[in-house]
């Protein structure tokens, strides 16, 4: 069995991970044959003055379903002290999407163990935005909310499949498992108590597979990014009320809006996510865990010839002056909160690999190894 991280522990990270960049046969049906959203990474371009596209990354453009390409990708997390991935984990009513880069890449590889690895059940709509126009209505090609008979499937899928991996997160002895959206996923029940009574058997369901209990994350924001996201009316009572055992964020933009065009400046950001953070932190009942944010550029994301103007997403304004410099001030005033408040020790950082959207530690042409390089030096060895 997987060696069970505890909450009293030193700092513990997880970063985000995209698994858009492999064959997907949804992706074909809408794209094309082999296409995958590296075509928008190559195809960006720079917008205006200052901006800085296409982002190359150093490896090239590589398949993430091969084991070999997911190898070198874990021994970069693990040598600089990443203790996990929460993959961004899709299924939908019809089955999954996007499940390659896991199933076929990370689960083959042979040194899988280096890293501990979990899901993040992205249940928002997928929408035909890869890339968007300005005056496209955005279409939604698979809806976030599933029923019950998909539901029970795709967490079966993940007890016999993910948790039983020793690679798999654990907390204290429970699997760990996150929601993005809470609304779909009310949605797809009908009722808080529907929902709930899922959600149970799911616990009920882990425990009987030979753990514990389950450790239920749920994603909470403020404000809502992608087109059809909704945020709940009272996010502290559902999470109570559907039995949540903790909190956290995907990106600090859910919290803080960029108000100046084109550029909002990392730590005027930065310092608002923190202010959140202080609520957060008493508001939900439950530990929250914080997030670190790399940047924020989802242009790529949009027709090139297209113009440019901040009218929604992935027309919105950027995070401007995120340099691994500001990104390591941000780790390591993330740190000394979490060791001077007693809070529980875990942090999540967006992203290893959101390319499209401008928040990624894998190496790029422009600084090569340094956003990981800052990430060691703040959590390494001689601070541990």
């Amino acid at each position: 069995m997987n060696k069970s991280f505890t909450m009293t522990e030193r700092v513990r990270v997880g970063c985000y991970y995209f698994p858009n960049y492999h064959v997907d046969p949804r992706n074909e049906a809408v794209h094309g044959p082999g296409w995958s959203e590296w075509e928008l990474v190559r195809r960006a371009e720079p917008r205006f003055p200052g901006h800085t596209q296409p982002c190359v990354p150093a490896w090239g453009h590589e398949d993430e379903a091969d084991p070999r390409v997911m190898s070198r990708k874990i021994d970069a997390a693990a040598d600089h002290d990443i203790d996990f991935w929460i993959f961004d984990w899709y299924w939908y009513d019809d089955g999954p999407f996007l499940e390659r880069g896991l199933e076929q890449g990370f689960l083959n590889a042979p040194n899988n163990d280096r890293l501990r690895f979990c899901c993040m059940w992205a249940n928002h709509d997928w929408l035909n935005i890869h890339p968007a126009r300005r005056t496209d209505v955005r279409q939604v090609l698979y809806p976030g909310q599933v029923g019950d008979a998909a539901f029970e499937t795709l967490t079966q899928h993940v007890i016999d499949r993910y948790f039983r991996h020793p690679s798999h997160l654990l907390i204290d002895g429970r699997p760990y498992f996150s929601i993005y959206e809470l609304t779909r996923l009310l949605a797809g029940f009908g009722s808080v108590s529907a929902t709930r009574t899922a959600l149970d058997r799911f616990r009920d369901r882990t425990r009987a597979a030979g753990f514990p209990d389950l450790h239920l994350n749920a994603v909470v924001w403020g404000r809502p990014v992608l087109p059809g996201e909704e945020k709940p009316a009272d996010a502290a009572r559902l999470v109570a009320d559907l039995g949540f055992d903790s909190v956290t964020s995907y990106v600090w933009i859910h919290h803080v809006p960029l108000n100046d065009s084109p550029f909002t400046a990392y730590e005027q950001v930065r310092d608002a996510y923190f202010q959140y953070w202080d609520d957060a932190r008493v508001r939900f009942g439950v530990p929250y865990f914080p997030n670190v944010t790399v940047g924020w550029d989802s242009s790529p994301r949009t027709v090139q010839s297209d113009r440019w103007a901040p009218v929604g997403y992935p027309f919105t304004n950027m995070i401007g002056g995120s340099t691994p410099a500001a990104f390591e001030t941000a780790l390591r005033l993330a740190r000394d909160r979490l060791e001077d408040s007693g809070d529980k020790r875990i942090l999540t950082v967006n992203a290893w690999n959101e390319w499209t959207e401008g928040s990624y530690l894998e190496p790029d042409a422009e600084y090569g190894m340094a956003r990981l390089e800052a990430l060691r030096a703040v959590f390494g060895a001689p601070s541990r």
